[in-house]
């Protein structure tokens, strides 16, 4: 497999090219004529979503039979997955499944729950700060063409740990009148509340604004494909949203000591994932780069979504070609990918020098894919170059926090005239009074 390499850094930042997580200019035109048979005119995919949102605010669970009958073709008997069918999923599990399942969600927790943010209150000065979870919290799980259990731990026990009081999930029927059996499994497993088998943007809509079935939430999370995207920016503001996710990214910074047998399968696993996956290497060594170049045609044959990750790796696929470490760093920087993968000498010294990733991989044995699944922090992280300004998903995301002011009257006296000086500044006068008649109270005390 030729690799498309480009050299040196300024190229390398000129020839980079992210794809929009909202761009729909790549759909199929069975999208359209989708949208044709269920509306009975051609709409975009924003107008289909607004379409969808509206009616689900409006008309509830009627909207959501509706849509998901005639977007999924599925006829939705009962909404919520019923409990009993979580524990009769998770009991028939094969044994090793349910080992691994334990094995991810015990690191999970256990990387998360150090992490936990504390109240805490001063008398002496009259300041603090209340660390206080979401009440009810809603994950969506993808399950078109793959079953994601491991997105229901990633999720659901980072809210477990910050003490969120309901999770709810939902991900549509697939293949019977429920989602994947490991999905329920994973719910389970992780101490989800309530799960309804409904997809798509009519699953981000009940979420949003409720429904006679599905509760109304304070935070909506986890990916999805276009509809979903979109239907979670347009639900923003009624509610929180952890981000907006597009196609995965994955950066190799490879130096001369790396091996191309593991780069390679690093690539290939992230390609896999859909056409529009980004695997990129940056690396320093040319021959390097040949090596990889063979171990993918060998590696891609015997993958059973090689046709997806050889179409990802030939359309979204890159070389960059540095002439050291520090500018292969410095690029990967200003992608600001969603996994950082150093596959360098010393990789713990070079992680210093990492500002923007979503998650940062390093070394030959932690490949990104142990992030997927086992490692501990949610494989949920930003994408589309958010990791500029946004983290991986993490108990962080489920917990808000309230100032607390409760001073003393010796402390109000030095503050208050300060306080006043900015009101009236502001033009505020009546700010001001409220603070001055208490200056005069004190002052009537002082005296009495």
């Amino acid at each position: 497999m030729n690799l498309q390499i480009v050299r040196g850094a300024q190229a390398s930042k000129d020839a980079f090219q992210r794809v929009d997580p909202l761009d729909v200019s790549s759909l199929p035109e069975e999208v359209s004529q989708k949208t044709l048979e269920v509306f009975g005119e051609k709409l975009s995919v924003t107008e289909s979503v607004t379409r969808i949102l509206q009616d689900v605010r409006s008309q509830g669970d009627a909207a959501l039979r509706r849509y998901t009958h005639a977007l999924d073709g599925v006829e939705l008997d009962v909404l919520r997955v019923p409990t009993e069918e979580l524990t009769a999923a998770w009991n028939n599990l094969p044994p090793s499944l349910r080992d691994a399942l334990e094995l991810a969600a015990q690191r999970v927790e256990e990387f998360h729950r150090p992490t936990m943010r504390q109240s805490w209150l001063d008398l002496p000065s009259g300041l603090g700060e209340l660390v206080v979870p979401l009440e009810r919290i809603g994950i969506y799980v993808p399950g078109g063409t793959a079953a994601y259990p491991s997105t229901v731990l990633m999720t659901a026990i980072p809210a477990k740990v910050a003490g969120v009081k309901e999770i709810v999930l939902t991900s549509p029927a697939r293949g019977g009148p429920y989602p994947a059996p490991a999905v329920l499994a994973a719910a389970h497993l992780a101490g989800v509340d309530q799960v309804f088998c409904v997809g798509g943007a009519q699953a981000i809509g009940a979420l949003a604004y409720g429904t006679e079935t599905i509760p109304k939430v304070d935070k909506i999370c986890g990916p999805g494909n276009i509809f979903v995207t979109i239907a979670k920016r347009m639900v923003f503001g009624e509610v929180d949203i952890d981000g907006i996710y597009g196609p995965t990214e994955t950066i190799v910074v490879a130096d001369e000591t790396a091996n191309p047998v593991y780069c390679a399968a690093d690539l290939l696993a992230q390609a896999e994932h859909d056409p529009l996956a980004c695997p990129i290497l940056v690396t320093t060594s040319g021959d390097l780069v040949a090596n990889i170049e063979v171990e993918l045609d060998k590696q891609i044959a015997t993958l059973d979504r090689g046709d997806t990750a050889g179409a990802s790796i030939q359309s979204q696929g890159k070389v960059f070609l540095m002439d050291d470490l520090d500018q292969a760093v410095e690029l990967a920087n200003a992608i600001a990918p969603e996994h950082l993968c150093l596959m360098v000498k010393d990789a713990w010294a070079w992680a210093a020098k990492v500002r923007h990733a979503g998650g940062v991989f390093l070394g030959e044995y932690s490949p990104e894919v142990m992030g997927d699944y086992v490692a501990g922090p949610s494989h949920v992280m930003p994408t589309g170059g958010t990791a500029r300004f946004n983290s991986a998903l993490s108990i962080h995301h489920f917990l808000k926090t309230m100032p607390v002011v409760g001073l003393k009257p010796e402390a109000y006296r030095p503050l208050a005239e300060a306080a006043s000086r900015i009101a009236k500044a502001e033009g505020l006068t009546g700010h001001a009074r409220a603070v001055e008649v208490r200056l005069n109270g004190l002052a009537g005390v002082d005296n009495a």
